[in-house]
């Protein structure tokens, strides 16, 4: 279960049991995420569409259970559909986020049992699932739910879609008003980093995406050679306090530093700081989870776009790394040649390696979790911030949707940036070094930050 590309992987064990086991517990974790998130505020707050480009939170839940019940049920169990009137209304390409509110979705009681009974009948379905090969890679012939069931696959698609929304209901709580609804313990302090500022990723071929993680998605298939000359990368991701320079410079009023259509966007929005800062005096304030205070100059930036990223890396004389590259700076071992699963190697994500799953409701300290630091020594590069790169989402060489393709291949091209690494709010099952986010070059309220790079000098190398 080891290759030139990959280590042992989660999931991957070829006994049934032990996987079955791994599944329940991944479910359970993300189902009580999901209730901590829409049971900590009063059913107004769960109707209510906090902002146009977000759902209201009672569509989050009810649309978990519907695409359980979808994928699990119906397409693995080749059960009958529950409520067959529903399935329209949770259909994230049927209705715009916008016009959710105006859809007669089930009040919060009901999309709460609703997603109970599926997820009763999904633990009895685990029960008496037959797993097919657990070694990651798939059959040829797509025999009634073999493909889905090999490895356990479609039931980590189904935790991981649950997590992806459960980060998407927590960018909701964000974007709220009002008092704060949820808390957490702050990361450990560290000290203040004092390692290099940028480390030299040496040049030559490495393998990008995977062929043999279990639930790895169907846009980080299937694993091939990228020969990536040398460049530095940031050691950690720009923080408040450098980011903030380029606010005092007069970055947001140079168009120097913008892309056309970001100096566009910027001008015709009023944008002059990231999302959720304000100055007060002489002091930049944030607003985050209901609490205003003042912005931590060692965290990473947050809540900032593509083009606020591309714009301060012009103004420092870099700019932002390509997906292939941050790929290689996570991933690749030049000791062993090889490509890892994480930075540290090939284990789970532990709380020593990374801030992941919503332990914390902020980014750690840059310099933070050095057992998480890639074999160059490169910092942060899973958890704390989406990482945004210079690359459009496109489809790596030999890409086969599966199970369907509406969820990577419509949104192919470049319309959409890719973003890397996960952040705070990412679930560990829903973040490896091979996978893919993206999103408009224009988001900020979802977790992003952004490290930049700079090609190498011959006498670098």
């Amino acid at each position: 279960m080891t290759d030139p590309a990959h280590g042992p992987a989660p999931g991957a064990a070829t006994d049934p049991e032990t996987l079955r086991e791994r599944v329940l517990s991944t479910l359970t974790t993300a189902r009580d995420r999901t209730t901590l998130l829409t049971s900590c505020v009063e059913e107004p707050d769960l109707t209510a569409q906090h902002s146009p480009l977000m759902s209201p939170l009672v569509w989050d839940l009810a649309h978990i259970g519907n695409q359980e019940e979808l994928w699990l049920l119906r397409a693995v169990g080749g059960r009958e559909a529950m409520r067959p009137e529903i399935d329209s209304l949770y259909d994230a390409f049927e209705h715009p986020r916008a016009e959710r509110p105006s859809l007669p979705l089930l009040p919060p009681d009901e999309a709460r049992k609703y997603a109970a009974e599926v997820r009763g009948r999904v633990i009895d379905l685990l029960e008496s699932t037959a797993f097919h090969g657990a070694h990651g890679t798939r059959p040829a012939h797509d025999a009634h739910g073999t493909r889905l069931t090999e490895a356990g696959f479609a039931f980590g698609m189904i935790a991981q879609h649950e997590q992806q929304h459960d980060e998407t209901m927590l960018i909701t709580h964000q974007l709220r008003r009002g008092p704060r609804a949820l808390t957490a313990p702050d990361p450990e302090p560290t000290p203040p980093f004092t390692g290099p500022s940028e480390v030299l990723v040496p040049g030559g071929p490495f393998t990008m995406g995977t062929s043999t993680e279990p639930w790895a998605l169907d846009n980080e298939r299937p694993a091939h050679v990228r020969d990536i000359p040398a460049f530095w990368i940031d050691t950690t991701p720009v923080t408040n306090g450098a980011y903030l320079a380029f606010v005092e410079d007069g970055g947001y009023d140079d168009p120097r530093w913008w892309a056309p259509d970001g100096w566009t966007h910027i001008r015709a929005h009023g944008i002059t700081a990231p999302l959720f800062w304000r100055r007060d005096g002489g002091q930049w304030l944030r607003r985050r989870f209901g609490v205003t205070e003042a912005a931590p100059p060692e965290e990473p930036v947050l809540h900032v776009s593509w083009y606020e990223a591309d714009a301060y890396a012009r103004w420092a004389g870099r700019r932002l790394p390509t997906e292939a590259e941050w790929e290689k700076a996570a991933r690749h071992d030049p000791a062993r040649d090889r490509s890892t699963r994480y930075p540290w190697g090939d284990a789970d994500p532990g709380p020593e390696h990374a801030n992941l799953g919503q332990r914390h409701l902020r980014p750690a300290p840059a310099g933070s979790y050095p057992a998480g630091e890639s074999p160059l020594g490169v910092r942060q590069l899973i958890g704390d911030v989406w990482e945004w790169t210079a690359s459009d989402f496109l489809p790596y060489p030999g890409f086969t949707a599966f199970p369907y393709k509406e969820y990577s291949e419509v949104f192919f091209g470049p319309e959409y940036k890719v973003l890397r690494g996960g952040s705070f709010a990412v679930d560990p099952v829903a973040c490896r070094g091979t996978f893919r986010n993206w999103d408009y070059p224009v988001r900020r309220q979802i977790f992003s930050g952004f490290r930049t790079a700079r090609p190498a000098r011959a006498e670098d190398a």
